[in-house]
């Protein structure tokens, strides 16, 4: 026992040593760093000196004048000749102490500037811990030169603005998502009600509400799969593999065409052969979605064109579509979740809300940018940049038009 403790007296001893000495803050270092270098470079100044002065006496004085007398003891010839090892010691020692005093003041004068240079940095701490979430709207606005402690701030302010978006959004799709969530909730419990309330009831007024009832269901059910859809998308990619992102437009394509031919709408595609990477299931959301929205906010008569082509690095998905005319700075709010734009459609009247919130995000998790215009004439055009890789076996079987599809003024595929 004895041992152990004999063998371990050192780590507790300098364990005690450690918690007695102050806190190894950055003005603390920055301080003896200031110090170290001006006793460095102090003691490389003092040893040069030194050396020139021990090597190379005569050198300071100058040259002997010609017919100079000899022998003047006020000559600094013979001073400079008279200079002793000792006189050197002297002044080696003297020198000494004049740096060893000089290593004190600079740690002094070390410690103030240091303190000064630091003093935006502890502004910006304290402000830092007073901000929270209840006032994310508060910023640090600090003054003062444009530098490294200026950027700083600056950032830190942006960070902020953007926590503060996001709370507000996260707070919006809450709100947004219970008001979803409870109306279908609210229609059965009245339809319910009603129904139970009344005892005239008859079978066929029974059947209409069950109709009712599986129809609000069904609402909430694709709402709840938008959601997690949604959820998943601005999660982040759980695995990636290659993906043929022409088969999944013409696929896309063939199974909207019924739909868009019962209101009389064009719709075109045109694919380059392209490749992506990324989740396959969200890529064929993306598509989906983009091309249901266009249908649903068409005019009967109307026309569809979807584009993919590869340019270099990238490849480009692009859906074009007539519609109402969307002011352009409403553009940007239709991105976002459970925003809808104008009733006037000849689509489904039950539209989530959600479609292009989730295109936005699926954009985003592959690391694509979205930009989207509003069509002079009305509709819209959305433009999705895809980062481009070399092309694989197709994910999607490539779906062929059947030959009775001819006669359709609809869809034009091309490869």
């Amino acid at each position: 026992m004895s041992n152990a403790r004999t063998r371990h007296s050192p780590l507790v001893l300098w364990r005690i040593v450690r918690a007695g000495l102050p806190r190894p803050t950055v003005r603390l270092r920055l301080t003896a760093l200031y110090g170290g270098l001006f006793l460095a470079s102090g003691g490389v100044l003092l040893a040069i000196t030194y050396l020139l002065v021990a090597g190379f006496p005569g050198e300071f004085v100058g040259h002997r004048p010609a017919g100079a007398p000899l022998g003047n003891p006020h000559d600094p010839f013979v001073i400079a000749a008279q200079l002793s090892a000792a006189q050197l010691h002297v002044l080696l020692v003297r020198s000494c102490i004049a740096l060893a005093i000089m290593a004190v003041i600079s740690l002094g004068l070390g410690w103030l500037v240091a303190g000064r240079v630091l003093r935006p940095l502890r502004v910006i701490t304290a402000a830092t811990k007073m901000i929270s979430e209840d006032n994310l709207r508060d910023r640090l606005a600090l003054r003062g030169p444009d530098d490294e402690i200026k950027d700083l701030a600056d950032t830190i302010d942006g960070l902020l603005t953007r926590l503060d978006a996001a709370f507000d959004a996260q707070r919006a799709f809450v709100a947004n998502a219970s008001h979803e969530l409870r109306t279908p909730l609210t229609l059965s419990q009245a339809l319910l009600q009603m129904r139970l309330r009344d005892p005239r009831t008859t079978a066929e007024e029974f059947r209409s509400t069950c109709e009712e009832l599986l129809a609000a269901g069904h609402h909430q059910e694709r709402l709840i799969e938008a959601l997690l859809v949604l959820a998943r998308s601005q999660r982040g990619l759980d695995h990636q593999q290659p993906i043929d992102l022409a088969a999944i437009a013409i696929h896309t394509a063939e199974e909207h065409q019924p739909r868009a031919n019962t209101h009389g709408i064009r719709l075109e595609v045109r694919a380059d052969p392209a490749s992506i990477y990324g989740d396959a299931s969200l890529i064929e959301r993306l598509v989906t979605n983009l091309v249901e929205n266009a249908v649903r906010y068409n005019t009967t008569g109307g026309h569809i064109q979807l584009l993919i082509d590869s340019q270099n690095a990238h490849t480009n998905l692009q859906v074009t579509n007539t519609g109402p005319v969307i002011p352009e700075d409403q553009v940007a709010r239709l991105l976002q979740p459970f925003q809808r734009s104008s009733p006037s459609r000849v689509g489904d009247p039950d539209g989530l809300g959600l479609g292009l919130s989730i295109v936005t995000a699926i954009a985003h998790a592959h690391h694509a940018t979205l930009a989207a215009r509003a069509q002079p004439h009305g509709g819209l055009d959305i433009c999705i940049r895809f980062p481009t890789y070399p092309a694989p076996a197709p994910t999607v079987p490539v779906a062929t038009a059947p030959s009775d599809r001819r006669s359709e003024p609809a869809l034009a595929l091309r490869r």
